[in-house]
């Protein structure tokens, strides 16, 4: 017999997900059939599986080693390397993700920033991974491949699936730094409609309603410009969050981001590559601001988080675009 004590960090999540986690290779139906016959139980009690855990709930498996072992099946890859963290607590962790890191992976090969954010709790001996079995921390929002700047994750369950609320409902501002071609004079709140091509991983904008479409706003107010090389840094306030949406809405009314090879101006790409080896599109998810919480995240409330800009941004602000004093910081 196996004992398994509940921690922090898996509380809050239905019985039956935690032993889908724990023994990921044993079919929903073993599972199910397992606590009918209380060969697995909760806290000494028979179980349906539909409870929700607590800590230190006690869940007993009645399985020889060799049958844990093979249901329980080899652990994920965790990724060792250096992080930038801006905020971490118990229950969240705040990174500046930077530019060419996966968010999540796009294929099985991949290594995003989840795989790093597993080898440094467990480096840091937040984690051990024995935890890893029951629950894996994982980001809650998603930036492009290119796009540095803030992503957050849940260290819990409560913090993963309270910041994966927030962002889903759109109860926090999110602000980008974007260094865009030509000069914009005036702040605006900027609407229109998206459709994703899947072939191509490419999107468009159109300003009426289309099949399959959906509707988009973005707001921003220039905060730096420079006439002689006709750019403007724009501070964007992202009020729907659909993919390339920042990107894509810029370049339909004229303002591509630099940098940008998908939707950017080549000639524009190819100078500032060669100035300033700029490789990806100058757009970073600069500051986060979130609501009045409750409950076990309540110390989040009102709390700003800030991503430092990238080196190779701060290069050309600094050069090239006058903004008013403290700005970006």
């Amino acid at each position: 017999m196996k004992e398994l004590e509940v921690k922090a960090q898996e509380s809050g999540q239905r019985f039956d997900k935690y032993l889908s986690r724990y023994l990921k290779e044993a079919p929903k139906s073993f599972l199910y059939k397992m606590l009918r016959k209380k060969n697995i139980t909760l806290n000494g009690k028979k179980a349906s599986g539909n409870e929700k855990l607590e800590v230190n709930d006690k869940v007993q498996l009645f399985f020889s080693d060799e049958t844990l072992e093979k249901f329980m099946g080899e652990e994920k890859e965790m990724k060792k390397g250096s992080l930038e963290i801006l905020y971490e607590d118990e229950n969240v962790i705040f990174i500046n993700k930077p530019a060419g890191m996966l968010s999540q992976k796009a294929k099985k090969e991949d290594v995003s920033l989840n795989e790093y954010l597993a080898g440094y709790l467990l480096d840091s001996g937040a984690m051990t991974k024995e935890d890893f079995r029951t629950f894996h921390p994982a980001v809650c929002n998603r930036l492009d491949r290119n796009t540095s700047g803030i992503v957050a994750a849940g260290k819990t369950m409560a913090g993963l699936q309270t910041m994966t609320q927030l962002f889903r409902d759109r109860n926090l501002h999110k602000y980008y730094l974007a260094l865009v071609k030509g000069i914009v004079k005036e702040e605006a709140h900027i609407k229109g409609y998206l459709k994703k091509d899947e072939t191509s991983n490419k999107v468009t904008i159109t300003k009426q309603p289309q099949k399959d479409a959906v509707l988009i706003e973005t707001k921003y107010t220039p905060i730096g410009c420079s006439k002689e090389n006709r750019l403007t840094l724009l501070k964007v306030e992202l009020l729907t969050g659909r993919s390339h949406q920042i990107r894509a809405h810029l370049a339909s009314i004229g303002h591509p981001i630099v940098g940008d090879a998908k939707y950017g101006d080549v000639q524009v790409n190819k100078k500032y590559h060669t100035q300033y080896k700029v490789k990806s599109q100058l757009l970073h998810s600069w500051k986060l601001v979130l609501p009045q919480l409750e409950g076990e995240l309540a110390n989040l409330s009102d709390m700003e988080i800030t991503a430092p800009v990238p080196k190779v941004l701060k290069q050309i602000i600094t050069k090239e675009v006058k903004t008013a004093e403290g700005e970006i910081g």
